[in-house]
């Protein structure tokens, strides 16, 4: 039988709507009963298992496309870009497997069922490859392995029969029945994959099952003066009495909900709160085994801190501020008697990410194991059941939801280390404009207020200054005292403006003095460098313009 490009064309069609059909049922199986969702666990896969650099590149290309084309916040489209990235390589695999079919059929049509058994095995290895490796759902493996040896072994069964039926003698196009036939295929492909989009529309994102809402409302644990420790907040009355920032100034403290997301997961684990044990081990007395109950049950610390991911450039988005509850490190070390030998601690968590603690910063008060964020339990985007703090590294070195602590004699490799990134991951210092903002009627007269932050990790803020076109840099006013030692500082400056186009630079100090490391540099491998500066056009003075700014252009210099 020869086989024209028009038929091939047919069968990679039948592979793509088939594969639609696959991933509604996929993501249908792990809505309703916690199944494996197969196209993004094979894409979380092999993003584990390709080469760093390769990775290196699409997470720095993937950011700086976001940043310029300023479609949402970089975490959430970084994830919407990774899932739609996830089921185009599914369906991709789904065209090439039909017009594999249609090649290898074209002589001896009768064994094309075989064949598509055989394809339906081979993608069936790969996905239970990939489910091995990130993590079966909670639906756990004998479920998670029979839905789908079930779900491939059909899908090249169906796949088989609608090639074959595609497959027909003399006449380019198929007779009326086998013509009802592929219509039932794709007209059944298409309702399962909008059957799929229903569910996804009327249920809820996967959250911590267990981890209920929290009566504490965001800053609420910071105003009852609740924190404590080396890296405790200032009394309320302290905070109050502080400058008003600048309109347009990024939040304080950053709402849960819009709290930057950077992990190695297209969807983050779901963990079952019930079933979940904190495992700890190694070079210990006494290994405990602790229930996400017992962990709660242990003395909270509270402490208010900045987050930033390494790959954050200068000017993103990537950072936030929160109050991470939790117990100390140290305590539950203590608890379990380090041995002698004991000089760091390696952490493993539920996703494959592993990274590991030296002794001295595990025993430091301000090193959390964090079960709760702005006073509400971890959601499971943030780490769900249990997170850890550790003061003075990007989020890079910090795991989320964490299954075991190992008391080691070395401190071992981190997951991002061993892909290139810098080993220490230590935040750079820098300063960021937020908004040039129009003159308020409190403001006095002919000035326009400008505001952003300032970070530098444990090291906090010392000076900001900023810079209008080629003039002198000025000391700009400090919100301080910050929320605590460990967060990031929101500065003020009120600009005597002139009409025109200016442009505004930014640079900051750490707490010894330090000046920010101003020339520019990528974020790989140790984070972001340089001057971040805003361009805006003044209008020109009268009744109802004074002062107010026209367009604006962040950059980095």
């Amino acid at each position: 039988m020869t086989v024209n490009k028009r038929t091939v064309g047919r069968g990679a069609l039948l592979g793509g709507l088939t594969s639609l059909a696959v991933i509604g049922l996929s993501y249908i199986g792990g809505r309703l009963a916690h199944l494996p969702f197969v196209p993004l666990d094979v894409f979380d896969w092999l993003a584990r298992i390709l080469p760093g650099a390769v990775i290196n590149l699409t997470i720095d290309s993937m950011v700086r496309i976001i940043t310029a084309v300023k479609i949402g916040p970089t975490w959430s489209v970084a994830k919407m870009a990774e899932q739609f990235m996830g089921i185009s390589l599914f369906v991709l695999a789904g065209i090439v497997f039909g017009g594999a079919l249609t090649l290898l059929g074209r002589r001896r049509p009768e064994r094309l069922p075989w064949v598509g058994m055989a394809g339906g095995l081979i993608l069936l290895a790969i996905a239970l490859a990939a489910e091995a490796a990130v993590g079966f759902p909670p639906a756990g493996p004998l479920q998670s392995g029979l839905w789908l040896t079930v779900l491939f072994l059909s899908w090249g069964a169906v796949l088989s029969a609608a090639v074959r039926a595609a497959l027909r003698p003399g006449e380019p196009g198929p007779d009326p029945a086998r013509r009802h036939f592929l219509w039932l295929v794709g007209l059944g492909s298409f309702t399962v994959a909008v059957g799929a989009l229903g569910v996804k529309l009327l249920s809820k994102e996967p959250g911590g099952r267990g981890a209920g809402p929290s009566p504490v409302a965001d800053g609420g644990l910071l105003e009852s003066g609740q924190t404590a420790g080396p890296a405790a907040s200032p009394s309320w009355k302290e905070l109050e009495a502080r400058i008003e920032p600048a309109p347009g100034t990024r939040a304080e403290l950053t709402r849960l909900k819009d709290f930057y997301r950077i992990d190695i997961n297209t969807r983050p684990p779901e963990l079952d709160g019930g079933a979940w044990r904190l495992e700890v081990r190694g070079l210990v007395e006494r290994p405990l085994s602790l229930s996400l109950a017992e962990v709660r049950s242990r003395r909270a610390v509270h402490q208010a801190a900045t987050l930033s991911c390494i790959s954050n450039p200068i000017g993103g988005d990537l950072i936030s501020t929160g109050v991470f509850t939790g117990v100390r490190l140290k305590d539950v070390l203590a608890e379990a008697g380090l041995l002698p030998g004991a000089r760091a601690v390696a952490i493993k968590s539920a996703d494959g990410f592993y990274e590991s603690v030296g002794l001295a910063e595990a025993m430091d008060d301000r090193t959390l194991l964090v079960h709760s964020m702005n006073g509400e339990p971890l959601p499971a985007a943030h780490g769900f059941p249990l997170r850890i703090f550790i003061p003075g590294h990007y989020g890079m070195k910090q795991p989320k939801w964490i299954i075991s602590l190992e008391a080691v004699d070395r401190e071992g490799p981190g997951y991002w280390v061993d892909r290139g990134w810098d080993k220490t991951a230590v935040p750079n210092t820098t300063s960021v404009i937020d908004a040039v903002a129009a003159r308020r009627p409190d403001t006095p007269k002919g000035l326009v207020p400008v505001g952003g932050i300032a970070y530098a990790g444990q090291r906090g803020i010392s000076k900001v200054e900023v810079q209008v076109d080629t003039g002198p840099w000025t000391a700009a006013q400090l919100r301080t005292p910050p929320l605590g030692p460990l967060t990031w500082v929101q500065w003020r400056f009120d600009w005597p403006a002139a009409a025109g186009h200016h442009v505004l630079k930014v640079r900051a100090y750490d707490g010894r003095g330090v000046l920010q490391e101003t020339s520019a540099r990528g974020t790989f491998p140790g984070g972001a460098t340089g001057i971040h500066d805003m361009a805006t056009d003044i209008k020109p003075a009268g009744p109802e313009t004074e002062g107010i700014p026209g367009g604006r252009r962040p950059s980095i210099s």
